[in-house]
């Protein structure tokens, strides 16, 4: 009786320690004062995200699956969707419980209701923009890049200045068309184009000498989209360090607790270690 009384007592404990141990870990995975529970969601137990479709690599990666082109938000590859659920994960749900759902890049900072939780897409932060959302705090620091076509002479540029006499595009509603007129100045008016893609046939077709964009979109337009593509150079960060947020519909609480993820992120090294991992690359900064 005594050795199965012991037995019996030796399993309770047992028990009680791999208990003890996953509750460690389930407390451990979930930020303090953000239980999923308490969290302001579309829908209870299920983060649901948003991003623009098609969303293009070095950002998003894995094979497309309907109704997503170009890359699959699910597959957990890329930078974005790196960094979309490692915020998920810290927030204490598990990959079934995220959703995608895509949204054009435009609307996900325009004014009215969101179908999204949260949305990335490489949104910067404008403040004119938080009049209709709500902005996290950064997650990617950037600097716009151009791209122009090999022997070209826009190819042989390496100065800012140097690229006043020629013809930009740009894609709608981007802070690259801000910074084209602000800080290049061109002699000629820059050529807005509705989406990226229309603004990379643009170039391939010789009707711009130079595509602005954010630097990491370079490496798959230069290496995909248009071959002899080449990247002129880094834009230097004029009037303040341009940064990516996440967007959310206006005042939800909910940013509170993400940037509490995105915070920890930052200061355990994360984030740098998927951009190393996802957006590592190099080119020369026009001076």
């Amino acid at each position: 009786m005594r050795k199965a009384f012991l037995g019996l007592v030796l399993t309770a404990l047992a028990l009680a320690v791999a208990a003890t141990a996953s509750a460690g870990r389930s407390s451990s995975a979930a930020i303090p004062g953000c239980a999923k529970s308490s969290l302001n969601l579309l829908k209870p137990g299920q983060l649901t995200l948003g991003t623009d479709n098609p969303a293009f690599p070095p950002w998003w990666g894995g094979t497309p699956k309907n109704p997503w082109k170009t890359s699959y938000p699910y597959s957990g590859k890329g930078y974005e969707s790196a960094v979309a659920y490692e915020i998920a994960r810290r927030l204490g749900f598990t990959k079934s419980e995220v959703q995608w759902t895509p949204v054009p890049f435009l609307r996900s900072f325009a004014p009215g209701k969101k179908p999204f939780d949260f949305y990335l897409a490489q949104v910067s932060f404008k403040p004119i923009r938080t009049k209709a959302v709500t902005f996290s705090r950064s997650y990617y620091d950037v600097n716009q890049a151009v791209v122009g076509i090999k022997g070209k002479p826009i190819a042989k540029v390496k100065t800012v200045a140097g690229l006043k006499p020629f013809k930009f595009g740009v894609p709608l509603g981007t802070t690259s068309y801000d910074y084209v007129v602000k800080y290049i100045k061109p002699s000629q008016q820059p050529k807005v184009y509705d989406t990226l893609n229309d603004g990379v046939t643009a170039l391939k077709n010789g009707q711009i000498d130079g595509l602005v964009v954010d630097f990491p979109s370079t490496g798959y337009i230069t290496a995909v989209q248009v071959p002899n593509g080449v990247v002129v150079g880094r834009l230097p960060t004029r009037g303040g360090q341009e940064h990516f947020g996440l967007v959310f519909a206006k005042g939800n609480p909910l940013v509170t607790c993400v940037n509490k993820a995105l915070g920890a992120m930052t200061s355990d090294g994360t984030l740098k270690r998927l951009e190393r991992r996802w957006l590592a690359g190099s080119a020369p900064l026009l001076k």
